[in-house]
């Protein structure tokens, strides 16, 4: 229910979130029911807006490319700041060629995180190229250490 997920996003930035992360409804998308989705990100958003940045969560591996499209466009058309390609709990993470697909659907002026699957420096620079501006990765410390590396030692 789009006010439950207005209602925690309320809550998180009274408690000091200056970031949301929020999952569409993937079954009201993978049904066709966009109108569904359109306002449960439009509902969090209103709640973030000019007190939080809004990262949409589109569960890239569960969904067609039509699907992410449409869910991009969604997060956009509600004025989120960000869309993301996963939560890490499903089957997989970021991929080059979702980067790329949900980068061309947000255009150039909305975020697009690439989380999951980013676990060393090549496959980070390459979502970066691919139209990444941030990077979501538990391995973190490696990419920090393979860049020192490439540099000859230095951040």
């Amino acid at each position: 229910m789009p006010q439950v997920k207005a209602f925690e996003a309320e809550e998180a930035i009274k408690n000091g979130a200056h970031e949301v992360d929020m999952v569409i409804n993937v079954g009201a998308l993978k049904s066709g029911e966009l109108d569904i989705v359109e306002q449960d990100i439009k509902a969090v958003a209103a709640s973030c807006k000019n007190k939080a940045l809004l990262k949409v969560i589109i569960e890239t591996c569960l969904l067609t490319d039509e699907e992410k499209v449409a869910a991009c466009l969604l997060a956009k058309k509600a004025e989120a700041d960000f869309v993301k390609t996963s939560t890490g709990f499903s089957t997989g993470g970021a991929t080059v060629e979702d980067i790329r697909l949900m980068r061309s659907a947000v255009g150039a002026n909305m975020g697009v995180k690439a989380s999951g699957a980013v676990r060393d420096l090549e496959t980070a620079l390459k979502m970066i190229e691919a139209g990444a501006t941030r990077i979501g990765a538990s391995a973190s410390v490696n990419i920090v250490n393979d860049m020192k590396t490439a540099e000859g030692g230095g951040y």
